[in-house]
């Protein structure tokens, strides 16, 4: 978890927000997963999370310490602790009839995604555990999804020789992607 003192103040953060951003935004790259044509997954660690409450920290030119603790009470739940991965999930129509449309379709997705380490069962999403974000009608755009693994799963997934895998398999969307290279051995990194 992050605390204040992991912070950048306001000053230093702006002072050193060039480097640290494209550092941040690199590496949160690194650990996107697009599953199928629509879906995303972004995968959180310590890192995206720290860019994220320095962000909203300066645009909102938050300085005072409950402010920066109602970041921190908001973003600290998105970091992995060792035994799962977390991710915000985004579904992504660009023209807006369509979305609202598949927002429809696809009600209940956040519950059919999952990882698989091979030679193991899937592990769903547990999804949305600060607030339900979807209803009877339709789901949302953006989800928080969290991933357990047992230790079995934690160690054949840092044997590098053993497959991950990202998939969705609702009935109206059906998608699945192996993970690789570098975003596999990040993602394996938040298991430790």
């Amino acid at each position: 978890m992050l605390t204040a003192q992991d912070l950048y103040s306001l000053e230093q953060y702006n002072a050193q927000r060039p480097e640290f951003k494209s550092r941040a935004v690199q590496h949160r790259k690194q650990r996107q997963i697009k599953v199928g044509p629509n879906v995303t997954l972004h995968f959180e660690d310590r890192l995206t999370v720290q860019y994220q409450i320095q962000e909203m920290l300066l645009i909102e030119r938050t300085f005072d310490q409950r402010g920066i603790q109602d970041e921190l009470n908001a973003y600290n739940p998105l970091i992995p602790t060792g035994t799962n991965l977390k991710a915000t999930m985004t579904i992504e129509y660009s023209d807006s009839e369509l979305r609202a449309q598949q927002l429809c379709v696809l009600r209940g997705i956040e519950n059919r995604v999952y990882v698989k380490v091979e030679a193991h069962q899937p592990v769903y999403a547990i999804a949305d555990e600060d607030l339900e974000r979807s209803n009877d009608v339709k789901t949302a755009a953006v989800h928080f999804l969290r991933f357990e693994l047992t230790p079995e799963m934690i160690r054949d997934l840092q044997d590098q020789s053993l497959a991950l895998t990202v998939g969705i398999d609702h009935d109206a969307y059906c998608h699945n992607t192996r993970v690789s290279g570098d975003t596999r051995h990040s993602l394996a990194a938040d298991l430790i």
